[in-house]
C-alpha cells in the first residue's frame, strides 16, 4: 500500500476557551490537535491516502485522540500507547481576534518518548511525502527517531515537507531551536514556514528577501509563507507569487489553519510534479490552501474542524 503522505510528531488535546460557567468560570473544550496529524486530517479530507506515526499515553485523552483519527480518515496502525507517560496537553488562550497562546503540559509527554525501532518502516517506505515539524526535534528520544524516519523516507524516493511550527515554551534554548530548525530546512523539499518564524530564522523583516535566503541556503525547491490575515506567498526559484487570504468570514480559533493550509499545498504538488511547476499553477495552489485555512478559523478546534471540499469551494466561489 502506498500512501500520500505520512506525517511523525506530537498528536496532543487542545484546550480551547469554551465560554463561561454559571459561576464565572471559564469552560475549556477538548479538541483533538497536533500539527502533524492536522495536516493529515486535512489531507484525508481531500480524499489522500494518509499515516500517522507518534505516540500517545494509553490513557483516557490517548484513546480519544486515536479514535479521533480513525474518525477522519487516517491510519493510525502506527500510533504507538505508552503506559507510563501521559499524553500531552495543551492550553490555548485566545485574543479578541483569534489568535493564539499556548501553555503545555509535557514533562514529558508520551510524544516525546517515540523511539526509533518503534518507527513503521513499511509506511516510511510506502509514501510520498513525509512531513514533520519542529516538536518533534525538542527531546531524545524522538528527536533520532525523527531523523531516521527522514533518512528512510527520502532513501525510498519520498519528497520530504517541513513545518517548523515554533512553539517557544516547548525549548529550553532558542539558539538550540534555531539549529533543530535549520536541520529540518536542510532536509525538506517543501517548506512551509510562518512570516514571523522566518524572521526568527532569518533576521530579516522583508519575507520576499528571506525566503530567497532559505532557499539559497538549505537549497529548497519550494518554499511556502503564510502571514496570517495578511495573507501567503510562494517561492519556487526565481518565480515568486503573493495572494490575500478571505477575510469575509468569521474568525473565532485560528487554531489548525496553518496546518490546512500545508495539506493544501502538498496536496496540489502530489497532482504535479515538483519539476516544471509554473506561476499559474502555484498561484492557484496558493488561493486554494488560503481558503481552507479560512474556513478552519470559523470553528474551534482542528482536527475535527477541517473543511470539506466543497466548503473550499464554495469560499472561493464568493470572491
Amino acid at each position: 500500500m502506498m500512501y500520500d503522505i505520512a506525517a511523525l510528531g506530537e498528536f496532543l488535546v487542545d484546550f480551547v476557551p469554551y465560554g463561561v460557567s454559571e459561576a464565572g468560570e471559564e469552560l475549556l473544550e477538548a479538541n483533538p490537535g497536533g500539527a502533524p496529524c492536522n495536516v493529515l486530517s486535512m489531507a484525508a479530507k481531500l480524499g489522500l491516502r494518509t499515516a500517522f506515526l507518534g505516540k500517545v499515553g494509553n490513557d483516557h485523552f490517548g484513546q480519544m485522540l486515536k479514535q479521533a483519527a480513525v474518525d477522519c480518515g487516517v491510519e493510525v496502525k502506527s500510533l504507538r500507547m505508552d503506559s507510563k507517560a501521559h499524553t500531552t496537553l495543551a492550553f490555548v488562550h485566545l485574543d479578541e481576534k483569534g489568535d493564539r497562546d499556548f501553555s503545555f503540559y509535557r514533562d514529558p509527554g508520551a510524544d516525546q518518548l517515540l523511539k526509533e525501532e518503534e518507527l513503521d518502516l513499511e509506511i516510511l517506505t510506502h509514501c510520498r511525502v513525509f512531513h514533520f515539524g519542529s516538536i518533534s526535534l525538542t527531546h531524545n528520544p524522538v528527536r533520532n527517531a525523527t531523523k531516521r524516519a527522514i533518512e528512510t523516507a527520502k532513501a525510498a524516493g519520498a519528497l520530504i515537507s517541513f513545518d517548523p511550527n515554533l512553539r517557544p515554551p516547548l525549548w529550553s534554548d532558542l539558539s538550540f531551536a534555531k539549529e533543530m530548525i535549520e536541520y529540518g530546512m536542510s532536509q525538506c523539499n517543501i517548506l512551509k514556514i510562518a512570516g514571523e518564524e522566518l524572521e526568527f530564522i532569518t533576521g530579516i523583516q522583508d519575507a520576499l528577501v528571506a525566503s530567497e535566503v532559505v532557499a539559497r541556503q538549505f537549497s529548497i525547491p519550494l518554499v511556502f509563507i503564510t502571514m496570517g490575515a495578511k495573507g501567503s506567498m510562494y517561492r519556487y526559484g526565481e518565480l515568486t507569487g503573493f495572494q490575500k487570504t478571505y477575510t469575509d468570514v468569521q474568525t473565532i480559533d485560528t487554531t489548525g489553519a496553518g496546518d490546512a493550509f500545508c495539506a493544501c499545498v502538498l496536496s496540489k504538488v502530489l497532482q504535479s510534479d515538483l519539476e516544471g511547476l509554473n506561476r499559474q499553477f502555484l498561484d492557484e495552489a496558493l488561493d486554494f490552501a488560503n481558503a481552507a485555512a479560512s474556513a478552519v478559523t470559523t470553528r474551534r478546534g482542528a482536527l475535527k474542524a477541517m473543511p470539506e471540499l466543497s466548503e473550499i469551494e464554495a469560499l472561493r466561489f464568493r470572491r
